[in-house]
């Protein structure tokens, strides 16, 4: 593990423990019922929870890394995928804290999208200059690919997220929840993989990691 790698580790321990706290206000009410905790405790204890466990667990996948190095390399796209769920999740919860009101499907689709938009942007230049070390600047057709890939798996991530909120209230009583967590969280994880896989494979690819139909 580089000193370089550690202190992005530790940037997006900050940035993720800051992009959390607004999931903590629209659950003020849960986390004091349920902990017995101040809010102010669980802010902390949130934010150095991320700030410490970055590096961390960046540090034991750099371990095992020695041995497989696609290790490491995913160990780090789960950090930027982390930091990139949390400013999806943390985007979309101040919109609806700031909305004031829980929003329907439709006004729900929409903040999804901006939060999306959001997450996806700051995913690019992460993932190029850091998770897959490109050191060239960004290219027309490395763009252009790499939108393709995220919006295909955006309009998945959206329409899981908004089908799992339309539906879900037959399942999970508590709307806050259902809105706030379990939906978003739908949406990201459906996505996951399918980043990773198409990052590393078509849009940030290099000759060693052709592909069968490339050589």
């Amino acid at each position: 593990m580089t000193k370089k790698d550690f202190i992005l580790s530790v940037a997006i321990g900050t940035a993720v423990g800051f992009l959390v706290q607004p999931v903590i206000s629209n659950f003020s009410e849960e986390i004091v019922n349920a902990t017995g905790a101040s809010l102010i405790a669980m802010r902390f204890v949130a934010f150095f929870l991320f700030l410490f466990g970055a590096p961390a667990a960046l540090f034991i996948a750099a371990y095992i890394g020695r041995s497989v190095r696609i290790v490491y390399q995913f160990a780090k796209f789960v950090s930027v995928g982390t930091l990139n769920s949390m400013i999806d999740l943390g985007v979309l919860n101040l919109e609806t804290f700031l909305w004031g009101v829980l929003p329907g499907p439709t006004t729900f689709a929409v903040f999804k999208g901006i939060s999306f938009l959001a997450s996806t942007t700051n995913s690019f230049f992460w993932n190029k200059y850091w998770t897959f070390e490109a050191s060239a600047k960004p290219r027309a057709d490395e763009v252009t690919k790499f939108y393709v890939v995220a919006i295909l798996g955006g309009f998945l991530n959206i329409a899981v997220a908004t089908a799992v909120r339309t539906v879900g209230g037959n399942v999970i009583p508590s709307q806050n929840v259902l809105v706030n967590i379990v939906a978003p969280f739908s949406g990201i994880f459906t996505v996951f993989l399918w980043n990773f896989l198409g990052y590393k494979y078509i849009v940030f690819k290099t000759k060693s990691e052709a592909t069968p139909l490339d050589r």
